[in-house]
């Protein structure tokens, strides 16, 4: 038996609940149900105009499963670095080439998705078009089945790079009407800074964080201004 005056132990389901299910930190549920609207009839649009424009449906997909994962990006998160015009079109055309010429080798199914998804990481980093749907085209060109590996390089043009320039057609038109910046330009910082903090110190912050941040520095410098200027304010109003 513990002494009486041990200190109890609370068990802080938060705190667990936190370490599993990450609450982002974005708006009302209104914009949620709007972006989900907008990748609805983005992706409805694309199958349609991919159909009329290229013909592909009768041997090969109209859609692929990785462009679902980049209407996500580009609907939801368009602030993200991931989802600019740059990641979004080179990461997929990148990734199927990577992924055509990893099938060609004939290297047996597992060790040919390793390789395609692998290697097509490092060339999207190299290329600075780092798209989180691309590992999913490159895996798509090795084990997407007979049509799409006998397509070859065709696979590379329809329906991945013509799915991709539509889709982000789409999501630029529809984000003209939401109200949201898209592309994304952060805006740069003018006024005097009221930190204590400079470039500099974000800088090293960054670099010293043990994990890689999904944000664009102006706009997390744009932020911590934002809150400081409103720490201020809150301390001028006596609360």
């Amino acid at each position: 038996m513990p002494p009486e005056n041990a200190p109890r132990v609370r068990f802080r389901w938060s705190r667990y609940h936190a370490m599993t299910i990450a609450v982002p930190a974005d708006k009302a549920m209104r914009d949620r149900i709007i972006s989900g609207i907008g990748a609805l009839v983005g992706i409805i649009a694309t199958g349609l105009l991919v159909g009329s424009l290229t013909g592909v449906g009768a041997h090969m997909p109209l859609l692929i499963a990785p462009i679902g994962a980049a209407a996500v990006l580009l609907f939801a998160v368009p602030a993200s670095p991931m989802a600019q015009p740059w990641p979004v079109i080179a990461g997929n055309v990148v990734s199927a080439i990577v992924g055509v010429s990893v099938a060609r080798i004939g290297a047996g199914p597992m060790v040919a998705a390793g390789l395609a998804v692998g290697c097509a990481i490092v060339a999207m980093a190299l290329l600075r078009c780092l798209h989180p749907p691309g590992g999913a085209v490159a895996l798509t060109a090795v084990l997407g089945g007979p049509a799409i590996q006998a397509s070859g390089y065709d696979f590379v043009i329809a329906p991945v790079a013509v799915d991709t320039v539509l889709l982000l057609a789409m999501a630029w038109g529809f984000h003209r009407f939401s109200g949201h910046s898209y592309p994304h330009i952060a805006k740069p910082i003018t006024e005097p800074a009221a930190a204590d903090f400079s470039r500099e110190d974000l800088a090293k912050a960054v670099a010293d964080y043990p994990d890689i941040l999904d944000v664009a520095m102006e706009d997390l410098e744009e932020l911590l201004r934002a809150a400081e200027h409103n720490a201020i304010a809150r301390r001028a109003r006596g609360r």
